[in-house]
C-alpha cells in the first residue's frame, strides 16, 4: 500500500530538496499507532526543516511536519482503537521522527491526545503547536496571578501563529490586549481578533539604557525574544509575568536583572515539545472552550503539500499571517 508524502532528502553536495512522492507504508517508522492523517499545519520549525540547510533534521530521507490530526487506522496501544480521532504536537515528531506532511504517520501512542470534543481535525490543525503554545502561555500567566482587572497584556509577534491565537484567547477571556506587529497591513486583522490596540514593533524593538521604564503591562506573551524581550521586561508592572515562547528576534537576551530584583517580574519559559500528557490534555480542553472558533477560522490560510516548500521559506522571513492549514489529501 502506498501513500503520498512530502519527502526531504539531501544531495551528495549537502543540499536538501523537497518533493512529493508515493511511498510504501512499510517505510513508516516502527511504532504502535498508525494514523490516517487528514490535516497538518506550518510552524517555524517546519520552515527550518524544509529549508535548504535541513534545519533540525538529522537523518534523510525525512518527512517533516511537527503537527498532525487524523483518524487511527491501526493500534497496539490500549488507549487508542481504529476510528479514534487524534491530535499530535511536539515530541520531536517532524524533526527526529517522520511527521505529518503525509497521508499516513506511525507514532507512539503516548505522544497522541484524543481530539477534544467540539474540535474538528481541521480546526485542531488551525490551532497546532502555535495555538497549543499560546494556551500554555495563557495558563502559565494565570497561574502566576494574571487577571483581566490587572491591566493590559502585551502580545509580541502578534500576527504570527502563536500571537494570533494568544490575542484571540486573551480577548475572549476579557483581557485588554496590546498587539505588537511590524506589519501595518495586519492591524485590521489583529483588531478583528480582539486586540484593543496595536503597538508598532519599532516602539519596543530596541533596548534602552534605562533598566526600568514606566510600569505598563500586567502580563506579556513574547514570541520574539532578543532585544524586544529585554525592553519589555523593564516595562512590566510590579509582580507581573512574561511568558517566553519564541526567539524570532534572536536567542540572546541583552537584559539586566533589575526588573526581577526591583519589581519582582517573572520570566516564564514555555515548552510545548515535551509537555507531559496531563498538562497537554488540559491545554487542549481549554482551547476547545476558550478560543472562539469564528476567530480561529479568520486566521486560516489553506494549503496543500505542494505549497509547503514556498510557505516554509515565507514563515522564516516572517511573511506568514495567521495559521496555515494543510490538507494532506488534496
Amino acid at each position: 500500500m502506498t501513500f503520498k508524502a512530502l519527502i526531504v532528502d539531501k544531495d551528495e553536495d549537502g543540499k536538501t530538496h523537497a518533493s512529493i512522492e508515493n511511498i510504501d507504508v512499510s517505510r513508516l517508522p516502527e511504532a504502535d499507532v498508525t494514523v490516517a492523517v487528514e490535516y497538518s499545519t506550518l510552524n517555524y520549525k517546519d520552515g527550518l526543516c524544509l529549508g535548504p540547510g535541513g534545519g533540525l533534521v538529522r537523518n534523510y530521507p525525512h518527512v517533516p511536519g511537527i503537527d498532525f490530526a487524523g483518524t487511527v487506522e491501526e493500534s497496539s496501544d490500549d488507549w487508542y482503537k481504529p476510528g479514534d480521532k487524534v491530535v499530535l504536537t511536539g515530541w520531536r515528531v517532524g524533526e527526529a521522527w517522520w511527521g505529518g506532511y503525509a497521508q499516513k504517520a506511525r507514532v507512539k501512542g503516548e505522544w497522541l491526545v484524543p481530539l477534544p470534543e467540539g474540535l474538528t481535525t481541521r480546526n485542531a490543525m488551525a490551532i497546532g503547536t502555535a495555538g497549543f503554545t499560546a494556551m500554555l502561555a495563557v495558563m502559565a500567566l494565570e497561574e502566576h496571578g494574571l487577571k483581566p482587572e490587572n491591566g493590559p497584556v502585551l502580545v509580541t509577534g502578534a500576527a504570527g501563529g502563536v500571537g494570533s491565537v494568544a490575542t484571540a484567547i486573551l480577548a475572549n477571556l476579557g483581557y485588554e490586549v496590546a498587539a505588537v506587529t511590524g506589519r501595518e497591513s495586519t492591524w485590521d486583522y489583529l483588531k478583528s481578533l480582539g486586540a484593543a490596540r496595536v503597538v508598532p514593533r519599532d516602539d519596543v524593538a530596541e533596548t534602552v539604557k534605562r533598566p526600568l521604564e514606566s510600569e505598563t503591562w500586567a502580563g506579556c506573551i513574547d514570541a520574539v525574544g532578543g532585544p524586544m524581550l529585554a525592553r519589555v521586561l523593564g516595562q512590566m508592572k510590579y509582580g507581573a509575568s512574561v511568558a517566553a515562547v519564541g526567539l524570532a528576534g534572536g536567542a540572546n537576551l541583552p537584559a539586566t536583572v533589575i526588573p526581577f530584583l526591583l519589581r519582582g517580574v517573572n520570566l516564564l519559559g514555555i515548552d510545548s515539545v515535551m509537555k507531559p500528557y496531563d498538562g497537554r490534555l488540559k491545554a487542549w480542553e481549554r482551547l476547545a472552550k476558550d478560543l472562539p472558533m469564528d476567530k480561529l477560522e479568520a486566521m486560516i490560510h489553506p494549503a496543500t503539500l505542494e505549497d509547503l516548500p514556498a510557505l516554509g521559506a515565507d514563515i522564516l522571513k516572517g511573511q506568514v499571517k495567521g495559521r496555515v492549514v494543510v490538507d494532506v489529501n488534496a
